[in-house]
């Protein structure tokens, strides 16, 4: 099936494109990993759901230019770490957009995860463009349409998904747990806030 193909191409899906690309970070995802993994201010936000505060089920950290309000609270952002920074110059290159914003989450474990979600805020604008890069262990990310049909990609060390078109209105995602999965992981999907000016 196409969405394994080894070498990075764009696919049509009923509304909305992915850019799949699993070897595109290959060469320096052990270094990326290790050092994300020691550097990142890594926190464990609070959610609230059926009107209780839970923990997340990850670690997390929003970095970049702009205050982010997702999930229901306001996010406000770290500095460029030079690493992250340097890692968004080449997705801008490779995706031909600008990004000024990246959420980075850290599973530590099968039991961490992401819950059914769609991109969707109003500070990404209309058709946002997702790019999201994956570090350490495999993890399985599934797609759902509104209409029910469903994908899953193995989101493998290195690999780059972007999200783009109308996917963030037709299409969740998320990441379920894996029981079998004792190592880490950490992801970064960077955006743009439209909305944000940036000083002069």
């Amino acid at each position: 099936m196409e969405l394994w193909a080894e070498s990075p191409q764009w696919i049509t899906l009923p509304q909305g494109r992915l850019l799949w690309w699993p070897d595109a970070f290959v060469s320096e995802a052990d270094a990326w990993f290790e050092q994300l993994q020691a550097e990142i201010p890594w926190q464990q936000h609070r959610l609230r759901l059926f009107g209780r505060e839970h923990d997340e089920p990850r670690l997390s950290c929003w970095m970049g230019e702009a205050v982010y309000r997702y999930s229901g609270k306001t996010r406000e952002p770290a500095v460029w770490h030079p690493l992250v920074n340097e890692i968004r110059k080449q997705v801008q290159v490779i995706c031909e957009q600008p990004f000024n914003g990246v959420l980075l989450n850290r599973y530590r474990h099968g039991q961490d995860s992401m819950g059914w979600h769609a991109d969707n805020e109003p500070e990404l604008g209309a058709n946002p463009v997702i790019a999201s890069i994956s570090l350490g262990a495999t993890r399985g990310f599934t797609l759902r349409h509104k209409d029910g049909e469903r994908r899953q990609l193995m989101l493998s060390h290195g690999s780059l998904l972007v999200m783009a078109g109308e996917m963030q209105h037709h299409w969740q995602h998320a990441l379920p747990k894996a029981g079998a999965v004792d190592r880490e992981r950490i992801n970064l999907t960077f955006r743009y806030l439209p909305r944000h000016r940036e000083s002069e």
